[in-house]
């Protein structure tokens, strides 16, 4: 059973080389058999691949569907526990005579409609529910379902909990779609936290106080401007395991919101907590995690809690998966000094969407940062990420002493700063006196230009020597350059909201150069001058298991949705996994198993072109390969005496993951066994057309 209207999306395809985005049309009735991994980049392959959810979902679903009945299942994805929910009311019905339980499964999003058709006429369940093809709150009752539903089934759940729409989704099944006192799979969930000391999650986002320790005279967040440069305020989604030696705990774990899926929840609600300081610190952070009972009885639960958390309800302990994480709040500046046995005050507020907190304590402190100043249209929001590499050192300096070194051979030069780095427009504008600068700021646009306005006069400069292009153009001409040669072409490379892409696709720098060629003097210096594409064989078992092709489900078969989601391992030929953005020190248990290597160099003083490399490694470690991780070192120098990686190692940066289709056992040659490989060829080509990077390999 379906809905029988026909169906069309838009779905957003960006040009990583770019920038430039079109909208296409999927259709209800188009063919998925030539159809790549359009969901790769989603958590659906996470979400199926994590036991212990189904498990839990399945038991506690057989549990409350023991009769026929009416069930709804909102967000339901693949289908799997409209599913379970059919299954388990055609065994719970000994009746031959009267059989009256339907199931009526809702889901928006169309890619999502077409992959559980099939996995429905797969398990042959397209008779035994209904299919809608809408937003929840779209469905009436009397027009989409004949009745209120008895049963909601439904795992619309984020990291933080509420996320994905869960309190606006129960307010209007409660309100339009479910009986009165209906029974509900979850049955409730519960929000917990815990008060943290961490250096590291300090700079992820203290980069007024960070800062302070570089020694390059550039304030990005200069004094009496704290709001200018942040991150926003909100939790972050993080594997706090991964830190957790680099994590002083400050309190016990406090209980602070409960959800009850089974009546309306409110949409605003706050609430106050007196939490004792369990050691003398710095509270940096609150870590927050959920627990999700699923039965009315309270036997069957489902944990985010971080591995640090003993309790016989962290069923998740141990069990590393990527779609939900713990969360993480930052307390604005310094943080909050504490002493062991004092009380600290918790202020907790959630919204429709949101958890937010704040924090005090008895007596009045200095050290938590206020922002009472208004920014007003100048702020700007980067990533976490991004603020602590600005914070970072080691990072400026080297970006400092490259720049300098290059404006001691020129004077009064026009320098292009072609990506969005406000960071380099700062450097070069302070360092010279007589320079003009250009900043495209592709991303940042006129919020770029208001932020430099803003900071001129604590950095030293006249933003007179300071432009930025009031409109994107596909390429400039001297008229734009005020009939001046280019002597400088610059980059981080940054572009502003794709933190999380792959890693070459911030070789849209190397596009915007060719873009620019006609602008440039014959002695242009380009920063930087080549990227150097970088790999090293590891063992990735979390990922790997993570990422896995789908079989049966708790006895659904789900083989149909592989390559869509863009799973690895047992995939028919000549079908292959995608390379994928992850940050490898959050994924669970890793180790290399060769030297880093180079696998090909691209030059930035020419104009893009395609690019090939191959390189024959021999392993350096025994074990079990998944995969190889990939990045790009960019060099900033002609001399090749700076380089900016952005390795595994280098934790503000994603790399690219490209699994195997199967794992393989390695060895070395001085204790090789049977069976294992001790070396790997690796080849890959770039493709300037699309932006696109195919790996392989070959063990030998």
């Amino acid at each position: 059973m379906s809905s029988e209207s026909t169906q069309r999306i838009f779905q957003l395809k960006v040009d990583p080389l770019t920038g430039n985005s079109e909208w296409i049309v999927i259709e209800e009735q188009d063919s998925d058999n030539s159809q790549k991994p359009l969901l790769a980049t989603t958590s659906y392959l996470d979400m199926l691949n994590d036991s212990p959810r189904n498990k839990a979902f399945h038991q506690a679903i057989h549990n409350t569907v023991t009769k026929p009945c009416h069930v709804l299942d909102i967000g339901a994805g693949t289908g799997l526990l409209s599913m379970i929910a059919a299954r388990a009311m055609s065994d719970g019905d000994s009746s031959t005579t009267c059989r009256k339980g339907m199931v009526t499964a809702c889901e928006s999003y169309l890619p999502m409609v077409k992959l559980m058709r099939k996995v429905m006429r797969l398990n042959g369940m397209e008779r035994k529910i209904k299919l809608i093809n809408k937003r929840s709150d779209e469905l009436q009752v009397g027009v989409d379902i004949p009745s209120r539903a008895d049963i909601l089934v439904s795992e619309i759940l984020d990291s933080e909990l509420l996320g994905e729409g869960l309190i606006p989704s129960l307010q209007h099944a409660h309100d339009e779609l479910l009986v009165e006192n209906p029974k509900t799979v979850p049955y409730r969930a519960t929000t917990y936290g815990q008060l943290v000391e961490s250096e590291f999650l300090w700079k992820l986002h203290d980069l007024h106080n960070n800062e302070a320790e570089a020694c390059d005279g550039i304030h990005l967040v200069p004094h009496g401007l704290d709001g200018i440069l942040h991150v926003k305020s909100q939790q972050y989604a993080m594997h706090c395991d991964a830190i957790k030696e680099e994590i002083k705990l400050l309190s016990e774990p406090f209980k602070i919101f409960e959800f009850d899926f089974w009546k309306r929840p409110d949409s605003h609600r706050e609430i106050e907590l007196q939490i004792k300081a369990t050691n003398d610190g710095r509270v940096n952070a609150v870590v927050s995690w959920w627990i999700l009972q699923l039965d009315f009885e309270g036997t069957i639960f489902y944990s985010t809690a971080p591995g640090w958390i003993s309790s016989a309800i962290n069923t998740s302990a141990g069990h590393w998966c990527d779609h939900w994480k713990q969360c993480v709040w930052f307390v604005p500046g310094k943080g909050m000094s504490v002493s062991k046995d004092e009380e600290v005050h918790l202020h907790a507020v959630h919204t429709d969407t949101s958890i937010l907190y704040n924090l005090k304590t008895h007596v009045p402190r200095t050290g938590v940062a206020q922002c009472g100043f208004d920014t007003g249209d100048s702020q700007l929001i980067l990533s976490p990420e991004r603020i602590a590499m600005y914070g970072d050192s080691e990072w400026r300096h080297s970006m400092f002493q490259a720049i300098r070194n290059v404006l001691q051979e020129r004077v009064d030069s026009l320098c292009i700063v072609a990506d969005d780095s406000v960071f380099l427009t700062l450097l070069v504008a302070h360092l010279s006196k007589t320079s003009h600068v250009i900043s495209l700021f592709p991303g940042l646009r006129e919020k770029g230009a208001q932020y430099l306005q803003a900071v001129a006069d604590a950095n030293g400069f006249s933003m007179v020597r300071v432009e930025v292009l009031e409109k994107r153009k596909t390429c400039l001409t001297m008229h734009d350059t005020h009939q001046k040669e280019v002597d400088l072409l610059i980059g981080e490379p940054f572009y502003y909201g794709n933190e999380g892409m792959l890693p070459w696709q911030n070789l849209r720098f190397w596009k915007e150069r060719t873009l620019l060629d006609s602008v440039l003097s014959k002695d242009v210096m380009i920063m930087p001058c080549k990227g150097i594409l970088k790999a090293c064989a590891m063992s990735l078992p979390d990922l790997w298991k993570s990422r896995r092709c789908l079989s049966e489900i708790e006895g659904f078969d789900h083989s149909v949705v592989n390559t869509t989601l863009g799973a690895c391992g047992e995939l028919p030929a000549p079908e292959e996994g995608p390379c994928l953005p992850f940050y490898i020190w959050q994924c669970g248990e890793i180790k290399e198993l060769s030297e880093i290597f180079t696998v090909m160099e691209l030059d930035f003083s020419k104009p893009i072109r395609p690019c090939y490399g191959k390189v024959q490694v021999e392993l350096t470690e025994p074990g079990i390969c998944h995969g190889f991780v990939l990045w790009i070192d960019w060099v900033m120098d002609s001399d090749n005496s700076i380089v900016l990686s952005t390795g595994p190692d280098k934790r503000y940066w994603k790399q690219g993951v490209k699994l195997l289709a199967n794992p393989v056992a390695v060895g070395i040659h001085e204790s090789r066994e049977t069976g294992e490989y001790i070396s790997t060829v690796i080849e890959a080509s770039f493709d300037p057309s699309n932006g696109e990077l195919i790996i392989r390999n070959n063990f030998v």
